[in-house]
């Protein structure tokens, strides 16, 4: 088989299965693994597949910088904030993430809502200005440009000093092997850190995301309460999600009636 009937071959198998076993394709072709591997490292290398041990899985288009995100999927987005929005409660202290999904999450929250929002996203802080009732604490640190948030030592020392109900994460990758991802270290590091001061922590994935993956891992599954998303529930990466015991709530479905818990 030559070299472009089996990166054809490949993108092909990544669209339907939705991962790429290295030595399962290598017996499948009667090839050796070494050439399926530089096969996998020319298309990561064209950014159309994320290498992963014994494989590759589907690259996620969110890797791109904040100005170029603001034009993806921007009808899930807003789907994905109205659900988010209504996890913040009144009174509540909540810390929102950065990224284009949060911006959304900003814009969606009652103007008359009194809550904290804690945020290290410089336009996050901006979009609640017309909040009157918000109280926005803004957590400094080096400027990471590409996702307009703050980040590195300064900023995870900010976090060590704040508590909240809730963390609204913002991910660019979302697989049930994978985890959940981003594409910078740091910005994995401050996620987490994040994380570790909200007593529940919810995804914000619009469809783009589901399935995908990244290259630097931000959590496990096990340590999040919930997905928020527009991917329909038959998509089979909801359905596995689901089936681990992942709480998945469906984007335009109402919040759930009960408090977050504190």
């Amino acid at each position: 088989m030559l070299a472009a009937e089996r990166r054809d071959h490949l993108l092909d198998l990544l669209a339907r299965e939705g991962k790429i076993v290295a030595k399962d394709v290598a017996a499948g072709l009667r090839i050796s693994e070494d050439t399926v591997r530089r096969d996998l490292r020319d298309l990561a290398n064209e950014g159309l597949c994320q290498r992963v041990y014994g494989g590759a899985l589907p690259v996620s288009p969110a890797v791109v910088d904040y100005g170029a995100r603001q034009t993806v999927a921007p009808d899930g987005k807003r789907k994905v904030a109205s659900v988010a929005a209504g996890l913040v409660r009144p009174g509540g202290v909540v810390i929102l993430d950065g990224g284009t999904t949060a911006l959304a999450v900003a814009h969606a929250l009652p103007r008359d809502l009194a809550c904290t929002v804690i945020t290290h996203s410089p336009p996050v802080a901006v979009a609640l200005l017309d909040h009157p009732q918000a109280e926005v604490l803004v957590l400094g640190g080096r400027l990471f440009k590409h996702s307009a948030v703050t980040c590195g030592a300064a900023a995870a020392e900010a976090a060590r000093n704040v508590s909240a109900d809730l963390f609204l994460l913002g991910v660019t990758g979302v697989h049930p092997e994978a985890g959940l991802t981003t594409g910078d270290a740091e910005d994995a590091a401050m996620k987490r850190a994040l994380a570790a001061r909200a007593a529940d922590t919810y995804v914000l994935a619009s469809s783009e995301k589901i399935g995908t993956a990244s290259r630097y891992r931000v959590l496990p599954w096990e340590e999040i309460s919930g997905l928020v998303t527009d991917e329909p529930a038959h998509n089979p990466v909801i359905e596995q999600l689901a089936a681990a015991g992942v709480d998945v709530l469906p984007a335009g479905a109402p919040a759930p009636s009960s408090e977050v818990s504190a």
